[in-house]
């Protein structure tokens, strides 16, 4: 599986919400985001242009296994 190159945490943040997080929190460029659950999941997204593939990797990696789903599904959300 290949990420995605020039990925902005803004595209990351709206496809993380069409998988029901929303945003609780912002501070200077950081976000965080909350998923109510179950389980409930808090992470925290940066809104640099573009984002570092491995914060990418990092964050999509967290979200497929606190959500049981697959990267690529949420790549394809992205």
């Amino acid at each position: 599986m290949k990420l995605p190159r020039g990925v902005s945490g803004d595209r990351v943040i709206r496809a993380l919400e069409r998988l029901g997080y929303g945003v609780i929190h912002q501070k200077g460029s950081y976000v965080r985001l909350r998923h109510k659950g179950p389980p409930v999941h808090t992470i925290t997204v940066p809104l640099h242009n573009p984002l570092k593939t491995g914060t990418l990797q990092g964050i999509l990696s967290e979200i497929a296994q606190m959500r049981s789903i697959t990267i690529e599904s949420i790549i394809d959300l992205l």
